[in-house]
């Protein structure tokens, strides 16, 4: 059996009670399909090589140093021991600042997701703190260096420890003003109201993630196969009809009527919670 490695061991405290911890990554692109550039004329790959943008001669990388742009073409210049001072000391320490509900966050601030578990020592002192959020329905907002930044860390139960996600800065989310500005502000109510609701009614369901495969990857290991075993490369399936320029034609036909046709809407409940009579089921707008 392969055990996980951990990206960082440490310590979570609230108030004066402190575990030690191990984080794991949670998502990894690792299992992706990977594409190499190669020379197309040797079939040998092809390697990255820096070159000064002026001179167009390769630098190497001793010579390289990074630089921060104040004006067109203008650098200043960071040496590697000024960076690495700038960085933030780390104690290690996730200290819990905040117990927070948990649909407070708005998950657009959302970063990456690492699983935390006890790492040695501190087992109890961990399902203590995993149980009480657990029943108090909350996260905790935790702040540390992690890879050589100070982040803030959402920490929640999950399963039988906990998941930390970091959260992005502030100003590193955009507005979604910006985004909606142009949506124009018009009510939908009525008949396509109600067919959207019975639409949607329909194609309720449950969230299974194995269940949503990865197309890309899927069809560029068809085409490998197929290159490698000098088959015909598998072909593009033609695009579905287009849908209607009518929104109100197109969910009527979402839902199987004609365009003619009134939806029936479902058996109401009477004031006792029996289903009224199949006479009272007809009506202008469906359900």
């Amino acid at each position: 059996m392969v055990t996980a490695r951990a990206n960082w061991k440490g310590y979570i405290k609230f108030g004066e009670v402190a575990c030690a911890v191990a984080l794991y990554t949670a998502a990894s692109s690792s299992e992706r399909i990977a594409l190499n550039t190669l020379n197309r004329a040797t079939g040998n790959r092809v390697r990255r090589e820096f070159v000064d943008s002026e001179t167009g001669d390769p630098v190497e990388r001793e010579d390289q140093v990074k630089g921060y742009e104040i004006e067109n073409g203008d650098f200043v210049v960071l040496e590697p021991e000024e960076i690495a001072a700038a960085v933030p000391e780390s104690d290690k320490t996730l200290k819990i600042e905040a117990f927070v509900p948990c649909d407070e966050i708005d998950d657009v601030y959302f970063d990456k997701p690492y699983y935390l578990a006890p790492d040695r020592m501190g087992a109890d002192a961990f399902r203590l703190l995993r149980d009480g959020m657990r029943q108090a329905k909350v996260a905790a907002l935790a702040r540390t260096v992690l890879f050589r930044r100070l982040r803030t860390v959402l920490i929640r139960p999950h399963g039988k420890g906990l998941i930390g996600t970091t959260l992005n800065f502030d100003y590193e989310v955009r507005s979604a003003k910006e985004a909606f500005e142009d949506i124009p502000a018009m009510k939908i109510e009525g008949e396509m109201l109600d067919l959207a609701k019975h639409i949607i009614n329909t194609k309720k369901g449950s969230f299974d993630a194995k269940s949503f495969d990865d197309r890309y990857d899927a069809a560029v290991a068809e085409l490998v196969k197929a290159k490698i075993e000098g088959k015909p490369l598998p072909k593009k399936k033609a695009p579905p009809p287009s849908q209607p320029d009518d929104l109100l034609q197109a969910l009527r036909q979402s839902v199987g009527i004609g365009s003619s046709e009134k939806p029936k809407r479902p058996a109401a409940k009477s004031r006792s919670g029996a289903k009224a009579p199949k006479r009272a089921a007809n009506s202008k707008h469906a359900a």
